[in-house]
This record gives C-alpha cells, structure tokens and sequence, in this order.
C-alpha cells in the first residue's frame, strides 16, 4: 500500500474517532443537567408506537415526564408526535394514555399529534406553548437530549433537557443513528 494513502486513511480514522468522542461527550453532557422545579411547559418528544403501545423508548420518556408533572403540579405537558407507519394511534395519543394512567390528569395534557420528525414535534409544539410561558422542559431519551435542544434553542425556546432512560437493547442501534443525525443537523445548520 502507498504510504502516502496509509497515512491518509489512518488520519480519516483518527479524525473520525475525535469526532465521534466529542459527539459523546456532548450527549453525555446534555443528559446530565439538572432541569428547575416548577416549570411552565414539558414537551414530551413522541417515539415510535407499537400498534397502540408506547416503544420502550416512549415508556420512559412517558415515565420521566409524569415523575417530574407529579412533583410540579401547576407544569402543563405537550404530548408530541403524530401517526407515524404501524401505529393505530399518534404518538402524542399514545404519551396522553400513558400520563393519565400515571395519575396525570387530562387537563394538563395538550396534543400535538401531526409531527413526523424532532423538528416539527418541536416546531409544532412551540405552537401551543402558552404566550406567558417563559420556562420549558424536553423530555427524550439520553441519546437523544443533545440534538433535540440544539434544534429548539435554533427555534428560540428557553429549555432545559429531561433525559430519560435509552432501553438497553437499543443503545447501540440509537447512539449510532443518533451520530449521524447530528452530523447531519450540524451539515444543514452550519453549511447548507
């Protein structure tokens, strides 16, 4: 082999290797934040829907968010997540279920049930936030904490990052997808 290519292609690797640390690094940051007490709004981030049962990832983004709604009683919640392929109901129906089950009652429970990616979830949510609200919390996976603030901080909310638990099963399969749609966030927002 050419040397020249070698030192290329260990340089890629290296390279390629610093990048993927320092996506996990920030990952790992934005999971461990402390979110405040008393927020005005929780957007829960919708996750696939099996038939009419949360994911596992959607369970505990579900059980994350009614444990902080159950300890501040006056914090309104956006159910995110419209219908998406294999599901009977939107995902943002399928996080209503799961909170009121959990004690959460049906008044504090606003629907967004249109969205299709993180995105809109957070765009079309932003839409239904009260006009007094000053203060909100994203509730998602910790995979997933990172890019979801960075996408509604772009859209000038004032959030604070609710990470809740990745399925074990999962983690590989979502840190690897997760990688690539950073890199793909940071391609649109930074270069296209």
């Amino acid at each position: 082999m050419n040397k020249k290519l070698l030192i290329f292609l260990v340089f890629i690797f290296v390279t390629g290797v610093i990048y993927l640390a320092i996506l996990q690094l920030k990952i790992t940051q934005s999971s461990h934040t402390i979110v405040p007490k008393n927020a005005d709004y929780v957007i829960v981030l919708g996750a696939r829907v099996k038939g009419t049962v949360p994911s596992l990832a959607l369970k505990y983004r579900i059980e994350a968010a009614a444990n902080y709604l159950i300890k501040n009683k006056d914090t309104i919640v956006i159910a995110s997540g419209g219908l998406g392929p294999g599901e009977k109901i939107s995902e943002a129906k399928a996080i209503k279920k799961g909170l009121m089950q959990r004690g959460i009652k049906e008044t504090r429970i606003i629907l967004e049930n249109h969205s299709t990616t993180t995105y809109e979830k957070i765009q079309f949510s932003k839409r239904l936030i009260p006009s007094s609200a000053n203060t909100g919390i994203l509730v998602t996976n910790t995979f997933h904490v990172y890019r979801s603030l960075g996408m509604a901080r772009d859209q000038k909310l004032n959030v604070y990052g609710l990470a809740a638990k990745t399925p074990a099963s999962a983690v590989l399969k979502s840190y690897t997808r997760e990688y690539l749609a950073i890199t793909k966030y940071y391609l649109e927002k930074y270069i296209f």
